[in-house]
């Protein structure tokens, strides 16, 4: 495939509304839908405060969209917060976001989406994938890693199609995504001899395995509760690095995230309120630890079969998040190394589908090294924490580039401003704050990981200065 280095300014706009819309239901839901209802019942107890949090985390998202709106309106260009940080609190701060995305934000998570398609498969194979192929050292080589990586090929591949065919395969698996989510719900209210009953009732009884007693009830457990459920809308942000390649981006792109989180969050309700229905809280907060409370829905459907059903449900869902992070995701190298910051063959596209080539492939490659190595779940929770610090930022970049860029054209302006924004960066705060009591290594460890993007600024920025 023939290459040729082209401006930013001749990335194809291919993105429809639908599609824009598409990139962030798809990317953000994955597992965590299915996955996070144990868990936050044990955090705060009672099926009402459950669907309370989902919907005050997914205001919080929405909250976010429609504050990143205007600065996607603003600055249509990939890369999305590497712009608008770069903008407002110049440069370097822009690199050190994206420098964390590539190191383990974007290709961490990638890695464990691709790891959990392996452990959907093996669940409806019935298969055994942990077992060690090859032992080298502290080094384990399973089956499970293998097919992870085949996936991460196989969605790169994809991905070096046109910008248009990519956002038609990410409208098509939403759609999957959205039937699942649906289906789960409507098989649950219609299969089952549920009782509203259930909602007066506590998972005081329940098991709650490897819930800490600090992340159960009270302020702890809202907070824990909390970040599960802000994981499980993680990636509302998705289209913002898309943006160059958004069509008509001063109308689409704020209607697309404010379609996407909006949806996602209705049906992040709807399912959590159908799990109640068909088990009390005690039932939900005993599902062991690697249990997942919608096959636990669907067995009760359909028997074993509800199990086989679901995992391949999981392994449609998790295609979807994998090639809708991988989509957006790539566009990150594509644009620091416009700006110089990265080797410059990042920024190649390709003269037929106007792609960036080798980010799309190295992107794959590191996501690909992660799972290998099997370490991306303690490295993704070592981000946690700077991820907040940059959404607060760019948040706050809405506040400042008003004040330092008041002419800019502005197609959308952030609905509620400066209400929205400054609530948004209350309840970062307060998370942020939280983190770092409770969970003081992993937020220094994951500053340091962001730290380590300062060196390699420097020698970038001396080498952009030095053919300048």
């Amino acid at each position: 495939m023939s290459t040729t280095i082209t401006p930013a300014g001749q990335l194809v706009r291919g993105l429809t509304l639908v599609a824009a819309a598409a990139v962030i239901i798809s990317n953000v839901i994955g597992t965590g839908v299915f996955l996070k209802a144990r868990v936050m019942t044990c955090n705060v107890g009672t099926p009402g405060m459950v669907t309370t949090v989902w919907i005050v985390a997914g205001l919080l998202s929405l909250a976010g969209a429609l504050t990143y709106a205007e600065l996607g309106a603003m600055m249509p260009r990939a890369g999305g917060e590497v712009n608008y940080l770069g903008a407002a609190y110049g440069e370097r701060w822009g690199f050190l976001y994206g420098w964390m995305q590539l190191l383990v934000g974007k290709t961490g998570s990638q890695a464990a989406v691709a790891v959990a398609f392996a452990s959907a498969l093996a669940g409806a194979l019935g298969a055994e994938f942990g077992r060690p192929l090859l032992t080298i050292g502290a080094f384990e080589l399973t089956p499970l890693q293998l097919i992870a990586v085949v996936l991460i090929a196989a969605v790169t591949l994809i991905n070096l199609a046109s910008v248009a065919t990519s956002g038609r395969i990410a409208t098509v698996l939403t759609g999957v995504k959205i039937a699942l989510v649906v289906g789960v719900a409507v098989a649950a209210f219609t299969y089952i001899d549920g009782s509203w009953g259930n909602f007066g009732t506590t998972g005081a009884g329940g098991v709650c395995e490897g819930v800490s007693d600090g992340a159960r009830l009270g302020i702890g457990g809202f907070a824990a509760a909390m970040l599960a459920a802000l994981w499980g809308y993680d990636g509302w942000n998705n289209m913002a690095l898309v943006a160059g390649e958004v069509k008509d981006p001063g109308r689409n792109i704020p209607r697309g995230l404010i379609l996407g989180v909006g949806g996602v969050m209705l049906l992040y309700v709807f399912v959590n309120v159908a799990y109640f229905f068909a088990m009390s809280p005690a039932e939900i907060a005993s599902v062991p630890k690697d249990g997942v409370v919608a096959i636990e829905v669907m067995r009760r459907v359909v028997g074993p079969l509800g199990v086989s059903v679901m995992a391949g449900g999981l392994m449609a869902s998790s295609f979807g998040t994998l090639h809708s992070s991988m989509l957006s995701g790539a566009r990150i190298p594509y644009r620091l190394a416009e700006d110089g910051l990265l080797p410059r063959r990042l920024a190649l596209l390709t003269p037929t589908t106007r792609v960036p080539l080798w980010s799309v492939v190295a992107q794959g490659a590191w996501a690909s090294v992660l799972a290998l190595s099997g370490s991306f779940d303690a490295l993704t929770d070592y981000v946690i924490f700077g991820s907040w610090i940059f959404y607060g930022l760019t948040i706050s970049a809405v506040f400042v580039l008003r004040r330092t860029m008041p002419d800019a054209e502005r197609p959308y302006r952030a609905w509620g401003y400066p209400v929205v924004p400054a609530l948004f960066l209350l309840v970062t705060a307060f998370l942020l704050i939280n983190t770092l009591i409770t969970s003081p290594t992993q937020s220094f460890i994951g500053l340091g990981l962001i730290a380590l993007g300062l060196p390699v600024y420097a020698v970038f920025d001396r080498r952009r200065r030095a053919v300048a």
